[in-house]
């Protein structure tokens, strides 16, 4: 696998984007994840998208970070939040995920971020605990666009050692 920096409104990008919005739709009942998204909000140094290719130079995987600082959906000053991340199915259970997560808290962590923070659901378990492995811990206090949702999960993971 081969990560590449590329914009949020690059083609393989939204061919992923339509694909994790279906996996959302099917898992949730609704239109998938409607959190408003600009692909300014991925450009560096305020944030950075990522795309894994596999060997076929075909997009299997993908991932993003943008920042966050204090405001009224719940984050904190230094905040990175973790948007958009998925393997497709056939790439599942190879740690691309592992790996895509691993290069964004980098890229944050260089960029001054001092907390990595994401919204999952709970029709995630997936999720929940690749994140959970990883060192994630779920937020007494919860943040971003679907907040006042049950489903919702919260989890945040220091990128800066007390």
């Amino acid at each position: 696998m081969v990560i590449h920096p590329r914009p949020f409104d690059h083609p393989d990008a939204v061919k992923l984007n339509d694909q994790v919005q279906l996996e959302y739709a099917e898992r949730y009942g609704d239109e998938g994840d409607i959190t408003p998204l600009d692909p300014s909000m991925f450009v560096p140094p305020h944030g950075l998208y990522l795309l894994a290719y596999d060997e076929q130079e075909r997009p299997v995987a993908t991932g993003g970070w943008r920042t966050q600082d204090l405001n009224a959906d719940g984050y904190e000053d230094g905040d990175a939040e973790i948007k958009r991340m998925f393997v497709i199915p056939e790439g599942r259970g190879r740690g691309l995920a592992r790996r895509m997560l691993a290069a964004l808290e980098e890229d944050a962590r260089a960029a001054g971020r001092t907390r990595m923070v994401l919204e999952t659901g709970d029709q995630q378990p997936e999720a929940v605990a690749l994140y959970t492995s990883c060192g994630y811990t779920v937020c007494d206090v919860k943040f971003g666009h679907y907040r006042t949702y049950d489903s919702s999960i919260c989890m945040a993971k220091p990128l800066r050692q007390p």
